[in-house]
C-alpha cells in the first residue's frame, strides 16, 4: 500500500526549496553538468518527478507518441536507492519517471506541457496527499535547449498564476529503476484504494484538460 501521509517534519528537514538545508552532496547534484541520453531506435527519453510515480506513469502513458514509462528514482546523491531509502527523505531522490517517446510524434516541449498541466504546480514537496521531499516536483534537462524550454514554460506559468511554481529544475544525472512491483501499477492494480482514490482521478483530470494529446 502506498504511504499516503508522511511526517511534515521530513519535508521540512529535507526540502530542497530551502538552500540552507541542502547538504554538499545534494548541492553537487544541482550544480552538475547534465548528462544527455542518446536516442535508441529513434526513441528519446525524458525524466520527470511529480509526486507519486504510479500517478505520473499512468498520465504519460496515455499520451500519443509515448511508447513506455518506467518508474524509478532520480535527483538525489546516493547510489542504488530503494523505495524504503527514498521514503526517508535523506537520499535527495524523488520518485521519478523515465518517458520513452517518439520525437517525431510528440516533442519534448509538449511533454513539458503535460508535466505542468497534470499537477498542482504550486504545491511544494508533494502532490495531493503525498508529502515529503521524495514527492517533490523536479523537471530534468539534458541540454541547454531543454533547459531553455523548461525555464520559459515555468516563467510563463508563474506569470499566468501570479505565484511561484514549485517545480525545481535539475540537470539530469542518473535514473535508477524502481522495484518491479512499482511498474505499470495503475494498470495492474485498478482495485487498489490509493489508485482508485488518487491515481485515477488525477489521470482523468489530465485527460479532460488535454483530449487532443491522448492515444486513440
Amino acid at each position: 500500500m502506498k504511504k499516503i501521509y508522511n511526517l511534515v517534519l521530513v519535508a521540512l528537514l529535507f526540502s530542497c526549496h530551502n538552500s540552507a538545508q541542502v547538504n554538499p552532496e545534494q548541492q553537487a547534484v544541482i550544480n552538475a553538468k547534465p548528462v544527455e541520453v542518446s536516442s535508441q531506435n529513434g526513441k528519446a527519453r525524458a525524466y520527470f518527478s511529480s509526486g507519486c510515480f504510479w500517478c505520473v506513469e499512468a498520465i504519460f502513458e496515455s499520451v500519443k507518441g509515448v511508447d513506455e514509462v518506467i518508474n524509478g528514482y532520480s535527483g538525489g546523491h546516493t547510489k542504488n536507492p530503494t523505495y524504503e531509502d527514498s521514503n526517508t527523505g535523506r537520499t535527495g531522490h524523488a520518485e521519478s519517471v523515465e518517458v520513452i517517446y517518439d520525437p517525431n510524434v510528440v516533442s519534448f516541449s509538449t511533454l513539458v506541457d503535460v508535466y505542468f498541466g497534470s499537477q498542482n504546480p504550486l504545491q511544494v514537496n508533494g502532490q495531493g496527499p503525498d508529502r515529503g521531499s521524495q514527492y517533490r516536483s523536479i523537471i530534468f534537462y539534458q541540454n541547454d535547449e531543454q533547459k531553455q524550454i523548461i525555464e520559459s514554460k515555468k516563467s510563463a506559468l508563474e506569470k499566468k498564476l501570479n505565484a511561484k511554481v514549485a517545480a525545481e529544475i535539475y540537470p539530469f544525472q542518473k535514473f535508477w529503476k524502481a522495484e518491479d512491483y512499482h511498474q505499470n501499477y495503475v494498470r495492474l492494480h485498478p482495485e487498489n484504494r490509493y489508485v482508485q482514490g488518487v491515481s485515477i482521478p488525477r489521470l482523468n483530470r489530465f485527460k479532460s484538460k488535454f483530449p487532443e494529446l491522448l492515444k486513440d
